[in-house]
């Protein structure tokens, strides 16, 4: 079988600390949970949470930071528990707002963040709202899809690509938003890996007051303590930084992968890919236009089990160590990336 997937491709090489930061999330100035009190004279708004004081929902701390991001030394331990009810709703909530007089939502912009679960206090597999916007044109989810437990990111309420939600793993994204011409892609990686496209732009009704922008989670019809780790947060326009922390990397856009795979009946796959990678930057008063071309060849075998249904479309169906559906009840597998095949249309 061959597949050229532009879409979902790699994107290996990009220019580190290529845009400009618009707003800094950044935990590092806040010292204790009361400094979110003090929330009209910071960079969040805090006044979506249960009953409980702040300490209850908020901890910041040099711990709760991925390791990876050097740009500040605190991340933020974030809890939702049985108190968490806001303002009367039967859903619970704990979530900040940036507070900025900049625009969000405007041109190009990249929405970064990091996250991260432990085995103690794990999300259940309820309806999880994480990181959205108030009118849920994206968002990532938990309890959702063919795998209540795995991160899945969603345009408009509807998966479009998920990834398994590994306890101890620090998950780096960036929204893809282009405001001008409504449309959102996504970009992803763990640990200290750079970011990679994971899924193209697509149509969405892009919209924010630069007020909206949850940074939180809420959850419905579970009523169990979790906490969830967050790093990393800033906004930035212009072009994408994909380096997390002080990385190296050099630069590209888009790039068409081509593969190849053969299986046995023993389950056995290899895949062969090429690689030709272009680069295009754009602003508002100039155009430049670079090229590099890149070849890489590499195979990779696994065994794993095929038996059971097919996967259902936009599921996840390959990947490293995945152990689920290898086929597709509806659309066809295409590879996104070493650790992520998806059924697609």
């Amino acid at each position: 079988m061959k597949s050229f997937v532009a879409a979902a491709a790699f994107a290996w090489f990009t220019v580190a600390n290529a845009g400009t930061v618009v707003w800094d999330g950044s935990f590092t100035p806040f010292s204790s949970p009361s400094d979110f009190d003090k929330w009209h004279v910071g960079t969040y708004q805090w006044y979506i949470h249960g009953s409980g004081p702040t300490s209850s929902y908020l901890n910041p701390g040099a711990a709760y930071k991925n390791p990876a991001v050097t740009r500040e030394d605190k991340g933020l331990k974030l809890t939702v528990d049985s108190t968490s009810h806001w303002n009367g709703q039967t859903m619970m909530r704990t979530e900040l707002i940036p507070q900025t007089s900049a625009n969000l939502g405007t041109g190009q912009m990249y929405y970064h963040f990091s996250l991260k679960r432990e085995s103690v206090n794990p999300p259940g597999t309820s309806e999880h709202q994480v990181m959205f916007f108030e009118s849920h044109f994206t968002e990532l989810k938990v309890g959702v899809g063919s795998d209540p437990t795995a991160l899945s990111w969603c345009i408009n309420g509807q998966p479009k690509w998920s990834t398994p939600f590994v306890a101890g793993t620090w998950y780096n994204f960036a929204y893809d938003i282009n405001f001008s011409g409504n449309t959102v892609g996504l970009w992803a990686s763990t640990g200290s890996n750079p970011l990679q496209r994971v899924m193209s732009n697509q149509s969405a009704s892009t919209s924010t007051n630069s007020a909206d922008w949850h940074v939180g989670v809420l959850r419905l019809g579970d009523s169990t303590t979790e906490d969830w780790y967050i790093s990393g947060v800033y906004i930035e326009s212009g072009s994408l930084t994909t380096s997390i922390g002080s990385g190296t990397v050099s630069t590209t856009s888009t790039q068409t992968t081509v593969s190849e795979s053969t299986s046995t009946s023993t389950s056995t796959s290899t895949s062969r890919s090429t690689s030709t990678s272009t680069s295009t930057s754009t602003s508002s008063s100039t155009r430049t236009s670079s090229s590099s071309t890149s070849r890489s060849t590499s195979t990779s075998t696994s065994t794993s089990s095929a038996s059971g249904p097919g996967q259902t479309l936009w599921g996840q169906c390959g990947g490293q160590n995945w152990t689920g559906p290898t086929t597709c009840a509806q659309g066809t597998c295409k590879y996104s990336n070493p650790w992520y095949s998806q059924c697609l249309n």
